[in-house]
């Protein structure tokens, strides 16, 4: 089957490839400015080699955006097979959301509000 160029270029396409073919899959964590960036990508690493899914081919984390109250961290990781990939990232967001939830719960986000209380002498 031949596809112009052109089609990929418009359109939205997925790689849907089960065997022989190394997929890059990505976990997205919006987290407080606070977060320890650089401890963030160590445990990153840690978890990712510690898993029996990942293929040793790619691991990698980046600040890919800042919003008024938030930060974007992109992680990515590679697995052999596309079940792999999808358990690998369930795994490390999983595991990484714990580790922050134990070591820096500062750094999950949470919504503040301000309440005036009304004026009781009224």
């Amino acid at each position: 089957m031949v596809v112009p160029l052109s089609y990929f270029i418009e359109h939205i396409f997925q790689n849907w490839t089960h065997e022989d073919a190394a997929l890059i899959d990505t976990v997205m964590l919006y987290v407080d400015y606070t977060a320890p960036v650089e401890a963030m990508r160590a445990k990153l690493v840690e978890i990712v080699k510690a898993s029996a899914l990942w293929d040793r081919k790619v691991v990698n984390m980046q600040v890919t955006d800042f919003k008024a109250d938030t930060m974007e961290i992109r992680m990515l990781m590679s697995a052999g097979t596309a079940g792999r990939v999808f358990d690998i990232r369930c795994e490390v967001r999983e595991k990484m959301i714990a580790w922050l939830q134990r070591e820096y719960p500062g750094a999950l986000l949470r919504r503040r509000a301000e309440m005036e209380l009304p004026d009781r002498a009224a």
